[in-house]
């Protein structure tokens, strides 16, 4: 009997070094001093020269970086969403990913058995999902540029998926950094917008230079405050953060708020009705196991909590970018 080809299953054994020699890389800065030898690099670094070779020539293999002859140089791809400085760049949820995410996930087995996150587990303590996001300064910056590279990515995207040049201002609740209200105001020019976010995103957003003139930064908990006035609401990377019962209890809140003929734009990664694929949003449902109480969702489910709260015409677009699109009419 002719045995299956292994080749998968290695792929998948190799799969978390490839991710973590990005993640040492972009920890160590190394996508911010190239073009630079190994030598001088390692002697900026402070870091063992041998050991640093085999980093970078890594990166070289991973197809991040390129040689000249001693010298090595950022490819396009590093130049555009590794580097700090770059305005695409998507270090904030590689760093978040390295100091959070990947030791979250070194405990699934106990996740999967129990049905919680792995917060207490993993770094002790006690506290509200946020707060660990938010432990530190460094910690929030780090997740919100992240959620900011991964919205530059999907945000364009998600608000060309329906017409919304009938709206004519826009609230997105835990909006963050407004990539996906300024994408929203560069797409239909009558609509203005507000980002509703908690008092530390809202200062920190602030600090980042979104344009006033198309976006007003609200602090406020829109499970716990009254929601801004508007006519189209936006929740991104947020309902799959939570339960089904806290679900419920903001999109009811969000659907009161809204006027007759206003709508809600979710921003999720979609699963197929019947739970097959598409392989990101298991990935990233399994990702919300570790670290919050919800999980990713078939636009089914959406659209039962949806239709629950009062919403009606729940329709959903697949966008090709990280994140789906769905949109709920009041």
């Amino acid at each position: 009997m002719k045995l299956p080809s292994p080749l998968r299953i290695l792929e998948l054994i190799d799969a978390f070094r490839r991710s973590k020699t990005m993640f040492a890389a972009v920890a160590l800065g190394v996508f911010d001093r190239v073009p630079v030898d190994c030598a001088t690099l390692a002697r900026e670094l402070d870091a063992h020269p041998g050991a640093l070779e085999r980093l970078l020539d890594a990166s070289v293999g991973l197809k991040l970086l390129r040689k000249d002859g001693a010298v090595y140089r950022n490819r396009p791809v590093a130049e555009t969403y590794l580097r700090r400085s770059s305005p695409h760049t998507m270090t904030g949820y590689i760093l978040y990913s390295n100091n959070a995410l990947f030791r979250l996930w070194a405990n699934l087995e106990d996740a999967v058995r129990e049905g919680t996150p792995r917060w207490e587990q993993t770094f002790g303590g006690r506290g509200a999902l946020f707060d660990h996001f938010f432990k530190t300064d460094e910690a929030m910056r780090d997740f919100l540029m992240g959620m900011n590279g991964f919205g530059q990515l999907s945000s364009p995207a998600v608000v060309e998926a329906f017409d919304l040049s009938r709206f004519h201002r826009l609230a997105d609740l835990g909006g963050a950094t407004g990539h996906l209200a300024l994408a929203a105001c560069e797409r239909y020019p009558g609509l203005r917008a507000v980002v509703f976010d908690l008092p530390r995103v809202i200062d920190y957003a602030r600090r980042i230079g979104i344009q006033p003139s198309l976006v007003e930064f609200l602090a406020g908990d829109f499970f716990e405050d009254p929601l801004p006035e508007a006519d189209l609401f936006a929740v991104g990377r947020i309902l799959h953060d939570w339960g089904d019962g806290k679900v419920r209890r903001l999109l009811r809140k969000i659907h009161d708020r809204l006027p007759s003929g206003g709508a809600l734009l979710v921003a999720e990664r979609l699963l197929a009705g019947d739970k097959s694929g598409p392989v990101g949003a298991h990935m990233q449902s399994l990702n919300m196991l570790v670290c919050t109480e919800g999980k990713e969702r078939t636009l089914a489910e959406y659209r039962g909590l949806l239709e629950e709260a009062g919403f009606r015409e729940v329709e959903g677009r697949i966008t090709g970018a990280p994140l789906d699109a769905v949109l709920a009419l009041r």
